[in-house]
């Protein structure tokens, strides 16, 4: 997942508390007029409706404490959550300032306590009564933010110590110029959805062309100041663009879905700035960058490139990039500007796709019409056109002509009466190019009355209820707790999340579980792992499936697993797959290695992919960091065409860490010695033993000797010189240590 041994952190923002109040250039006062900056520069209008307002430093959104409106309720930050108590109604006094109070009581505003003009005077709501202490002026930022000064005091809002926590009661303070004191505003009562859009509750956006660009602008720019640095947050987020042309700017931060909602990918067309993804630190590092989606949409940037800086659980997907593509920031010109992998399918890119510093990469039924250009380890192209020849290890790219067998993920469309509906693309076999690039793709829609819509607060019983009575599933952005699985038990159901939607199984249940049948679409969810353990997060057929789903298999798009990082969270088995011919598309299982929740036997997690059917196959497979096998598989005639691992980076000696046979660790990728026929195409294991250097893992794969089963393009190497691996294979492929840390085997047997 890195290619530095220390993760990047996110320290506290330092402010000083010296810098002098500006002057500001005011308009004359009216509702909904835009404000000057001090220098003249005319910014965006200030919103007139119902509007969120978020501290760019923490990320959080302006909040009435406990959502009360009563005089003296603490104006603070609170991590965002579409409700009431985030919601404010700006109201022009005169002379360019404005009282804000409470959408649902609007006389109720911002009021600095006392009338005071000192630093440090805490905020709070109170009855208006016309007071200098209860009107603010908008002062535009550069940015398209906004600070805001009180009348009285002539102090800006501040969040307290630059402080990113929950509860903060806000402040006045001298102003300063720092983040702490600059908000974006979102909303205004300009985005209200168009008719006949179905209710997906607080954490869907959904926008027109109708709609003012800067009503969008500001809507996205909310979000990704929510979501920038979010990486184990609780807030999720989709933005939906209905069919039509949008001149904005889309970052893509954490728990983010950005999706068009036409039925071919140009109906809904991003100028501007297009959609794009920068390194989560100040040096363009982007080895953190998880959990985001680009979806159905036609990209056309000013700039004539995408930056797409991303690592694992970033899906780019069915989009039509006009110019070309940089998968990690270039816009440092460091040495530490590293992306760790990622995942572009079903796509049409019209310019050149350049890798720069990405350590390795699939890139699957994509026209590549502007070729590739980059190289680290382990590059992959599996059905594409364009993709450049198999040449590893020199350079490192591992191409398949064909993707065997594949159905494209579902997703949501408006069609052209203005009805909502879910595509489910065909199953297609000797896939090369994207499914729609030559016409109305093949497949099936569902109206979405066929569908349950999960919003937060929905618990297992009511989805369980849907699912039983027939319906397909759509899990809106949210936190979801579950009592017990949902199980899914009717052939061809899909389930699709948006804004990656996430399952905690409480006290230690599963949070999926399927039939042996065929036809399932489970797409778009993140399985988080609680502190009970779980003893699977996720089971596809009960042990013992033995039904023949080839004509009709079961796949999995985009589903993502976490143990540990947000608390410490406990799960034996991620994923256990026993019905056979079932499909892996993108998935990434992750025992995490740094944040909250993390050691030895804090976040303990034995194996992440374990399959026990015949004829699986998976595209884009990453499992990092568990604790003995990573991916076991038990089943025959099994297929994957990219894989990623780290070794766990927290073995404290060795014999925490040698099999029952004295095996010297555990092999990432294991086949077991019943398998008769298996084949695997570029795979890299990378050992950072961080916590014991001295540790040593005796082989990266482990398989049976027959020559059914075959291995291609296998990389190994050492992260920050910590680690040795023994052999690529078995007993074959060289060592890898800090003095010679990367090894190649283009073959086995």
């Amino acid at each position: 997942m890195t290619h530095v041994p220390t993760r990047p952190t996110h320290p506290r923002r330092l402010r000083r508390r010296t810098a002098a109040v500006t002057a500001a250039v005011l308009l004359p006062a009216a509702a909904g007029l835009a404000v000057l900056t001090a220098s003249g520069a005319q910014a965006a209008t200030v919103p007139t409706g119902p509007t969120t307002v978020v501290n760019a430093g923490s990320g959080k959104c302006v909040d009435a404490r406990a959502a009360a409106t009563a005089d003296g309720t603490a104006v603070q930050q609170y991590t965002c959550n579409g409700t009431t108590a985030q919601s404010w109604q700006l109201t022009a006094t005169d002379s360019g300032y404005y009282r804000i109070g409470a959408a649902s009581a609007p006389d109720q505003v911002w009021d600095e306590t006392d009338v005071s003009t000192a630093d440090g005077a805490p905020t709070q709501l109170w009855l208006y009564g016309g007071g200098a202490n209860q009107q603010w002026l908008p002062v535009a930022e550069s940015s398209g933010a906004y600070h805001f000064v009180n009348r009285n005091s002539g102090k800006c809002l501040d969040v307290p110590g630059a402080s990113t926590d929950d509860s903060v009661q806000l402040q006045q303070y001298t102003c300063n110029g720092t983040a702490a004191q600059s908000f974006t505003l979102s909303g205004g009562g300009s985005t209200t959805p168009p008719p006949n859009t179905p209710d997906f509750g607080p954490n869907v956006t959904v926008f027109d062309p109708s709609m003012p660009a800067s009503a969008i602008q500001s809507k996205i720019d909310s979000v990704y100041a929510t979501q920038q640095n979010n990486e184990f947050g609780t807030q999720r987020d989709a933005l939906l663009f209905t069919p039509g042309t949008y001149d904005v700017d889309v970052p893509v931060g954490y728990y983010t879905q950005v999706a068009g909602l036409g039925l071919s990918p140009d109906q809904v067309t991003i100028t501007g700035g297009g959609v794009h993804v920068a390194g989560h630190t100040s040096d363009g590092n982007a080895t953190q960058n998880f959990w985001r989606d680009a979806e159905n949409m036609s990209v056309s940037p000013s700039s004539g490139s995408t930056m797409w800086a991303v690592s694992q659980a970033d899906p780019f997907r069915r989009m039509d990039v006009h110019g070309g593509m940089k998968l990690w920031d270039d816009t440092h010109g460091t040495s530490t500007n590293w992306s760790s992998g990622g995942y572009i399918g079903d796509s049409r890119v019209s310019g050149q796709i350049s890798s720069g510093t990405q350590q390795q990469f699939l890139t699957q039924d994509t026209a590549m019409n502007g070729g590739w250009t980059g190289q680290n380890w382990n590059m992959v192209f599996v059905g594409d056109t364009g993709a450049p020849a198999t040449g590893f290890p020199n350079p490192p790219y591992t191409t398949v002509a064909q993707s065997p067998v594949m159905r494209e993920k579902p997703f949501l469309y408006v069609d052209s009466s203005g009805g909502w509906q879910v595509f489910v693309p065909a199953l297609r076999s000797g896939v090369q190019g994207p499914d729609w690039t030559g016409g109305a793709a093949p497949g099936t829609s569902l109206p979405i009355d066929q569908f349950y819509i999960a919003k937060p607060g929905d618990t297992a019983t009511t989805i369980n209820a849907a699912l039983a009575a027939g319906k397909n599933l759509i899990v809106t952005p949210g936190v979801y707790h579950l009592s017990t699985a949902l199980d899914i038990t009717r052939p061809d159901t899909v389930v699709l999340g948006l804004g990656l939607a996430t399952l905690v199984p409480d006290n230690g249940a599963t949070a999926i579980t399927t039939a042996d049948v065929g036809g399932i679409d489970i797409a778009g969810l993140l399985i988080s792992a609680n502190t009970t353990n779980s003893a699977v997060l996720m089971q596809v057929g009960p042990a013992g499936s033995t039904a023949d789903h080839s004509a009709d298999p079961t796949v999995l798009h985009d589903v993502f697993f976490r143990v540990g990082g947000d608390i410490a969270g406990k799960a034996t088995q991620s994923l256990v797959v026993n019905s056979n011919d079932v499909i892996g598309d993108d998935l990434w299982l992750w025992r995490a290695d740094h944040s909250n929740g993390v050691g030895w036997t804090v976040n303990p997690a034995a194996n992440g992919l374990v399959v026990n059917g015949d004829n699986v196959t998976m595209y884009g497979l990453a499992v990092e960091h568990y604790q003995k096998y990573q991916t076991t598989w038990n089943g025959d005639g099994g297929r994957t065409y990219f894989y990623q691992s780290e070794t766990p980076y927290d073995v404290p000696d060795q014999g925490s860490w040698t099999t029952s046979g004295g095996d010297l660790g555990y092999a990432s990728y294991k086949v077991a010695n019943s398998v008769t026929s298996h084949e695997a195409w570029g795979l890299g294991v990378y050992a950072y033993l961080r916590d014991n250097p001295s540790v040593v893992l005796g082989h990266a794969i482990e398989v049976p000797t027959t020559s059914a089963v075959r291995f291609h393009s296998m990389v190994t190497t050492v992260l920050g010189g910590d680690g040795t691996i023994n052999h690529i294979i078995d007993g074959t492929g060289d060592q890898v240590t800090p003095s010679h840390n990367v090894a190649d085997l283009v073959g086995y047997p």
